[in-house]
């Protein structure tokens, strides 16, 4: 079904009985939603509103929404914490704090137990490869170059999927209506620094000269910010913190993608350095 399908949506809490919500459905890719900001509006923030209206008919416990750390904007040097501004610098990172103002408002209007979430990149097996880390991992499996956007000096901080897994089962139990959690990592490192590794491990080799021969630079996407600093204090006050090891989590992620790159559907569209195909085509407005 389709969050954007009102009717369908009530039906869906109607008869499944549903009394948590865990809302995670949304586009996300940053360099598409420079094309598609229209679509990436309507299927983010329309359908969030019209889950929330749902929900809140539908009187559940617990709303999670999952949101980015994109929202605060780039910072070379300020740590955000959930008290920070919100200045989203791309069409995804604009949708998604839109998208928190309607679910923030019916927690102000109605009292609605709405969490909301910020959440360093995630990073592990069954990813779509049109993210950066499986995008590296299968471009070196298939003797192909990394393409790196810009410079690749932007850094990002990446958390393992079972441990941002933990951090929702937290919120789930733990975390207080009206209020919105950092889930983030202190591990950063440069996309550049990425590929490195990448190669490293996957190549075999530490020589600065054949490293140089797996990357290709391409030129940069419209804006993109350097880093994403997050205090999660309040996550830790909660009790949870990130466990798993940078070296374990991307050696167990490279060894899934060895064996199923292919489980996708136009896998091989989503290595492309630029979206190269139109998701929205059959898309109609509300």
């Amino acid at each position: 079904g389709d969050i954007c399908e009102p009717d369908f949506i009530k039906q869906l809490f109607e008869t499944e009985k549903i009394d948590i919500v865990l809302h995670f459905a949304a586009q996300t890719h940053v360099d598409l939603s420079f094309w598609h900001a229209l679509e990436f509006t309507y299927v983010n923030v329309y359908g969030t509103n019209v889950l929330v209206a749902a929900a809140h008919e539908a009187n559940v416990e617990k709303f999670v929404y999952v949101s980015t750390d994109e929202v605060y904007g780039g910072s070379t040097d300020e740590e955000f914490d959930e008290s920070s501004p919100k200045r989203p610098t791309n069409p995804y990172a604009s949708s998604k704090a839109a998208a928190e103002c309607f679910v923030q408002s019916y927690w102000e209007r109605y009292q609605f137990p709405a969490v909301i979430t910020r959440s360093s990149n995630v990073y592990g097996p069954h990813q779509y490869p049109e993210k950066v880390i499986p995008k590296f991992i299968s471009l070196l499996q298939q003797n192909r170059k990394c393409c790196i956007h810009g410079s690749g000096l932007q850094r990002r901080n990446f958390l393992y999927a079972t441990d941002v897994v933990e951090a929702f089962l937290t919120v789930l139990k733990e975390g207080k209506p009206g209020e919105i959690y950092n889930i983030g990592t202190n591990f950063e490192m440069s996309i550049a620094q990425l590929a490195k590794e990448l190669i490293h491990l996957i190549k075999k080799t530490s020589s600065e000269s054949e490293m140089e021969h797996w990357v290709d630079y391409v030129k940069d996407r419209p804006t993109n910010d350097l880093r994403y600093p997050m205090n999660s204090e309040k996550m830790h006050n909660l009790g949870w913190r990130p466990k798993v090891p940078w070296k374990e989590g991307i050696k167990k992620t490279i060894e899934w993608y060895k064996e199923n790159f292919h489980n996708w559907k136009n896998s091989e569209k989503a290595l492309e350095p630029f979206p190269v195909t139109d998701p929205f085509a059959h898309l109609s407005g509300p």
